[in-house]
């Protein structure tokens, strides 16, 4: 791909016009999205404080909820021609194939500074338009996980975990509920 072919949003975000088959040729670690017919990807790779968040997200809700099944960055299929790459999924059932079709249970992104926008606004809306019935954005940076349910087709804060209130119970609808700690996500010191 040469730079000339790759256009630069005002969101942090790399883009390229192309067809599905040539997004599904892109090579994993450029960890690109699909979007209407482009390729969508971050200016800068994911931090060392990104990828403790979604490792420790991932390993609490495994062990929390067990009948679950959980990926990190899997093909995730949204309404209206969008392939997203979640930070983590769990789903209720696995796949027949490599990408999640039926809503995903639960959500979790983490933040970025090259990718905020896009988990905070662009992504909530496709998640919520999805039926995805829980959306957890973990902020490294801010040591805060904020934790919705959907409710007639819009996010509702559940809870906030910061310096202030570190820890609650988080309720999964059927699925149960887990104890969170921010300061055990997020152990140390973070960078973002």
């Amino acid at each position: 791909m040469s730079s000339a072919e790759v256009e630069l949003s005002s969101a942090g975000m790399r883009r390229k016009r192309m067809s599905h088959e040539e997004w599904r040729a892109l090579p994993e670690d450029l960890h690109a999205e699909w979007v209407n017919g482009w390729a969508v990807w971050p200016v800068s790779p994911p931090t060392f404080g990104h990828g403790k968040g979604q490792f420790q997200l991932s390993v609490l809700l495994a062990t929390a909820f067990p009948g679950l099944t959980g990926a990190t960055e899997s093909f995730t299929s949204m309404p209206g021609n969008r392939i997203r790459l979640p930070d983590v999924a769990l789903v209720a059932n696995e796949p027949d194939g490599d990408t999640i079709i039926d809503p995903p249970v639960l959500v979790a992104e983490v933040l970025s500074p090259s990718t905020q926008g896009q988990d905070l606004v662009t992504k909530a809306h496709e998640y919520a338009g999805a039926g995805v019935e829980h959306y957890w954005i973990l902020d490294p940076m801010q040591r805060r996980l904020e934790v919705f349910d959907l409710v007639d087709g819009g996010w509702v804060s559940q809870a906030v975990l910061d310096h202030e209130h570190p820890a609650d119970t988080i309720n999964v609808g059927e699925h149960g509920s887990v104890d969170v700690d921010v300061r055990t996500l997020l152990p140390g010191r973070s960078d973002g």
